[in-house]
């Protein structure tokens, strides 16, 4: 099954945040950019896991 979700990435100065609006407490950070994507991208595989019927 394939989903779409808003992903918010934000940087200050200890590196970045990345977020989910849509699926609350879907969080997550990283050093570098590369990283956060992947795990984001692994938090909201998780997060839809956890609410599959």
């Amino acid at each position: 099954m394939s989903y779409k979700v808003s992903v918010v990435i934000e940087k200050d100065e200890y590196g970045y945040y990345a977020y989910c609006p849509d699926l609350p407490g879907c969080q997550t950070q990283a050093d570098d950019l590369n990283e956060v994507v992947g795990n984001i991208k692994e938090a909201i595989a998780l997060y839809l896991e956890t609410i599959e019927i």
